[in-house]
């Protein structure tokens, strides 16, 4: 080998590519290296007002649709449950403004409201989302007719005198005849416990109902025939008795008789 080729060698590097010693090695600039991002984390106290002030809006928002919007306010109030009282009439006595906020309507206040009606016997106010109220009326059911004074009154099971009519009398109304008529009234209620305990075969033959006491009831039939009721203990048992008695007689198993005293059930007298 030439010398003249050892020295373009050495210029150009060795010959297996390693550098010289002659040679300079190129500068190298160094790669930075990396920074992470920190991670911001919220304190506890900045993540606890964030869910209050969140809180705080949704409050809002639901405070204002059922306080403030009318899509949650009084459109309607359904009366269900009434017969002789008109919808109409029960709807006006709730007092209800339409357009009242469905949750600031004061159902026990409507209630007592339509309780006020004599007609009514109980009743229940409700919510019924989104839009409507309703009102359950239960209404009194005659069962006797009491005159006083010239009015024609109408009494329930339980004595209460709440309704004067005109014309004719309801069916199965049974005409009273008791010095002081009410539910506190011993006589009246005897009477009515009587009446009431009658199986339905009897009670529908019944024209008249009295007493002069709670302890002497007396109690007409279609046919003329008079019932001495006596008082009013044993009332189940004497209902028996006189319903057997008169099945009998109808059956002609018993002779007629105008009188049947059921006041001893178990010592019947027929006159």
């Amino acid at each position: 080998m030439s010398r003249a080729a050892t020295t373009r060698d050495r210029a150009r590097g060795g010959r297996d590519g390693r550098p010289g010693r002659g040679d300079v090695p190129p500068a190298v600039t160094p790669l930075k290296p990396r920074r992470r991002r920190a991670r911001r984390r919220a304190s506890p106290r900045r993540r606890l007002l964030t869910a209050l002030a969140a809180a705080a809006v949704v409050l809002g928002a639901l405070g204002w649709l059922l306080l403030g919007s009318p899509l949650l306010a009084v459109r309607t109030v359904q009366v269900d449950g009434e017969a002789g009282l008109s919808a109409d009439l029960v709807a006006r006595t709730a007092g209800i403004p339409e357009g009242t906020p469905l949750v600031r309507v004061d159902t026990a206040a409507a209630a007592a409201r339509v309780a006020a009606l004599p007609q009514v016997d109980s009743v229940e106010v409700t919510r019924g989302w989104p839009s409507t109220v309703v009102v359950t009326v239960a209404e009194r059911v005659p069962v006797a007719l009491v005159v006083d004074g010239g009015r024609r009154q109408l009494v329930d099971a339980e004595g209460v005198v709440y309704d004067t009519i005109s014309g004719a009398t309801p069916a199965g109304v049974v005409p009273l005849d008791v010095a002081d008529p009410g539910p506190d009234d011993a006589a009246t209620t005897a009477a009515l416990g009587a009446l009431t305990a009658l199986p339905r075969s009897v009670r529908t033959e019944v024209t008249g109902l009295a007493a002069r006491s709670a302890d002497d009831v007396r109690l007409t039939l279609t046919d003329g025939r008079e019932v001495l009721w006596g008082s009013a203990a044993g009332t189940d048992r004497k209902a028996d008795v006189l319903g057997a008695l008169v099945a009998r007689i109808e059956a002609g198993d018993l002779a007629p008789a105008t009188t049947l005293d059921v006041s001893t059930p178990d010592a019947v007298v027929l006159r």
